[in-house]
């Protein structure tokens, strides 16, 4: 097995930093011997000497071995490696799961169980894939958490502490003094608080450029309502956590500045500040935020039929869902109707089994219905034909039952397969699932009834049938980017959103 430490070559890697590269912001992170600290490689510090510096696929590893968070271009405060949904290797998934604060709740044997391995293994794994184990990673990714709502909220100290995952304050503050070579106040003092309560405002980074207005286009015309809203330039959605509901509302828009960190706003309200690592995560999930647009455009820019669509929307995201289960539920009901259709059919059936709650954005009223409480529905009293009602509540039972996993620590074929195995379940809804859900970055939906309407529109000359016909043969040439043209195509089809107001069913 070739290891991401051994993939890390050094000499590409001070290249890197010598450019002060931003692509690999996230990829890897570089560690200063003379000086005790850790950066990424686009820190604007002076070059450190290259017989001066050791490189780290994660920031846990830096830490592992003894080096400390850089103040001036905040390491940890990075997108996550791309890599991780390219390969969903079992790192790549269980990093997942670590970011959605799985060990902070089930421990590492929940972590392994996930995973279907022991423990003792998956942290072997681990620590020659990423220069950590599980209990390092989840302690790298608390301390990041804290601070950023120290330096964010006007939270006491202990309800940060227990927020990011930590079991005690005491823990708490020795993590934050060794990662950040600073007391929790001090942080503080750098940077003031400024929201307090179950309100928590953040930035989540992502790698630009960013296509935010296209992101919001996609959200806002398949939004459910009483689940989500959207308006000019944001969109809200309710939140079923694992301590209690909330809120997340984003704020999107075009960043254009090529190859930089650039950050979404984000604002969750929260039942129980203990789901902020989750809701975080979830956030990100949906916002694709740890896409390399470059790597995207690189491969996709010169194809006569998606090139242009790139230049047009330089990066496009793939949304991705805040919950899997929603995801795949919410896939069936759209089988075979309009999107349009399939959101009214859903708004009825979130009003009729969706758990009401309470929140402040208007619109926002119901969370999702949860897999077990539409595994007891009755197909017949659904607002859809018998067959998809069917479907739904045994694609539902399935999910209730463990069956089916859609937790993005899932392995993919194996979640295709048992899809598949499932009355009412096609290629297209596992295909879609697999790219909305488990993050899959080469899918392709041959059969769409968008896509082709898409390529008909772009095709050029008397027989469009047939022009359509070979850009579908000819769509391997895409991979291992198939999702993100099929994003481009589905583009083009997207109305615009409405302005200052939510949208309505």
């Amino acid at each position: 097995m070739t290891t991401t430490r051994e993939r890390l070559d050094p000499e590409s890697c001070y290249r890197a930093v010598a450019s002060r590269d931003r692509r690999f912001d996230g990829v890897f992170w570089t560690a200063v011997r003379t000086t005790g600290i850790y950066c990424r490689p686009s820190c604007p510090a002076r070059t450190p000497a290259y017989g001066n510096v050791t490189f780290h696929p994660s920031a846990a590893a830096a830490q592992a071995a003894g080096y400390r968070a850089c103040k001036r271009c905040l390491p940890d405060a990075t997108p996550g490696s791309p890599d991780w949904d390219v390969a969903a290797t079992v790192a790549g998934r269980a990093m997942r799961l670590i970011a959605d604060g799985v060990v902070d709740r089930e421990g590492v044997e929940g972590l392994a169980r996930r995973l279907g391995y022991t423990p003792r293994h998956l942290s072997r794994l681990l620590l020659a894939e990423l220069g950590a184990g599980p209990l390092a990673l989840a302690r790298a990714r608390r301390a990041q958490t804290a601070r950023v709502l120290i330096e964010t909220t006007d939270l006491g100290y202990a309800d940060v502490a227990f927020a990011a995952g930590f079991a005690s304050v005491r823990q708490f503050n020795d993590t934050v003094r060794e990662v950040y070579a600073a007391s929790p106040t001090q942080l503080r003092g750098r940077r003031g608080g400024r929201t307090g309560g179950g309100t928590v405002t953040m930035r989540l980074a992502v790698r630009t450029p960013l296509a935010g207005r296209a992101l919001l286009e996609f959200l806002a015309f398949h939004l459910v309502p009483g689940v989500e809203v959207a308006g000019d330039g944001w969109y809200a959605r309710t939140l079923d956590l694992p301590h209690g509901p909330g809120t997340v509302r984003l704020d999107l828009a075009d960043q254009h500045d090529a190859g930089r960190t650039a950050f979404v706003p984000a604002t969750f309200t929260l039942h129980d500040l203990r789901d902020t690592t989750a809701a975080v995560e979830r956030a990100r999930r949906l916002l694709d935020a740890d896409c390399d647009p470059a790597a995207v455009a690189a491969h996709l820019a010169g194809d006569p039929v998606i090139g242009p669509l790139v230049r047009l929307r330089p990066g496009l995201r793939v949304p991705g869902q805040v919950d899997g289960d929603e995801t795949a539920l919410r896939t069936v009901v759209g089988q075979q109707v309009s999107v349009v259709g399939a959101r009214t059919v859903t708004g009825r059936i979130v009003a009729e089994h969706g758990r009401p709650v309470v929140t402040d954005v208007p619109g926002l009223t119901h969370l999702f219905p949860d897999a077990a409480t539409l595994a007891e529905a009755d197909p017949a009293t659904l607002p859809m034909p018998r067959a998809r009602g069917r479907a739904l509540v045994g694609l539902a039972a399935a999910l209730a039952a463990g069956d089916v996993v859609l937790d993005r620590g899932a392995d993919r074929d194996d979640v295709r397969r048992r899809l598949l195995a499932l009355p009412g379940i096609g290629p297209w809804t596992a295909d879609y699932v697999a790219m909305r859900a488990l993050a899959h970055p080469d899918v392709f939906l041959p059969t769409d009834i968008g896509v082709r309407n898409a390529l008909r529109g772009l095709a050029h000359g008397p027989d469009h049938d047939a022009a359509v016909a070979r850009t579908i043969a000819g769509a391997d040439a895409w991979r291992p980017w198939r999702s993100y043209a099929l994003m481009y195509l589905w583009s083009t089809l997207m109305p615009p959103v409405p302005a200052d107001r939510p949208e309505e069913s």
